[in-house]
């Protein structure tokens, strides 16, 4: 398993970490396209279903910014400040509160912007995944996927970010990288998807949404 970084993982006294990574011995040959990868997020999109969020849930929306690397599609990833209420020094996409009015892509687009100097010009919306929630923030989350025409060259603009780095989707699925925790006792179990990379470990909301966007890539 790859270090991780130094950020604090509150698990609980009753952790089941699966033995295996099911993405041991698959073709990967997928998520080394970028164009591979889009055609199937796209089509992907087109099932997905648009469920407004509940009466007490926070309407957001993340963009998740990728682009063709030199090993094939690369995501941009954001890190909390540490002096954030919620997911602090946590590894996420650039989002957040829709404003008054506005649409999840709009927020989207918006966000990137404020946070990460992201021009909504550069960015060809492809998709969208599965909308999420989150139980903190009690956050329901819409993911739009961009394309960016080229690498960025992306800085944290605002307090509410101190770094922003970029990995290859191919990284994901290494044996060291992706570990699949179930926290707590049935009926109160909770699923986990962690990826540990050499300075940073990335879950939680940010988690479940890497773990769709290879799933997608491998399903057959």
């Amino acid at each position: 398993m790859r270090p991780g970084g130094d950020q604090v993982i509150p698990r609980p006294t009753t952790v089941w970490v699966r033995p295996n990574n099911p993405f041991n011995n698959l073709d990967h040959s997928v998520l080394r396209s970028t164009d591979m990868l889009i055609e199937r997020i796209k089509k992907f999109s087109t099932t997905v279903q648009h469920v407004p969020p509940a009466p007490d849930a926070r309407a957001s929306a993340v963009l998740i910014p990728m682009f063709d690397g030199e090993s094939g599609p690369e995501l941009v990833f954001t890190r909390r400040s540490q002096d954030l209420t919620n997911h602090k020094g946590e590894i996420s996409f650039p989002g957040g509160r829709l404003d008054g009015g506005e649409s999840a892509l709009d927020a989207a687009l918006r966000e990137a912007h404020e946070e990460i100097d992201l021009d909504p010009k550069h960015v060809e919306i492809i998709g969208q995944l599965t909308p999420l929630n989150t139980y903190v923030s009690k956050s329901h989350i819409v993911p739009i996927i961009g394309l960016l025409k080229d690498k960025p060259s992306l800085h944290a603009r605002n307090a509410e970010v101190d770094r922003v780095f970029t990995v290859p989707v191919v990284d994901l699925v290494r044996a060291d990288t992706y570990a699949e925790e179930q926290w707590g006792e049935p009926p109160n179990q909770f699923r986990f998807h962690f990826f540990h990379l050499d300075d940073e470990t990335i879950w939680g909301a940010t988690g479940r949404m890497l773990y769709q966007i290879i799933s997608i890539g491998l399903a057959n």
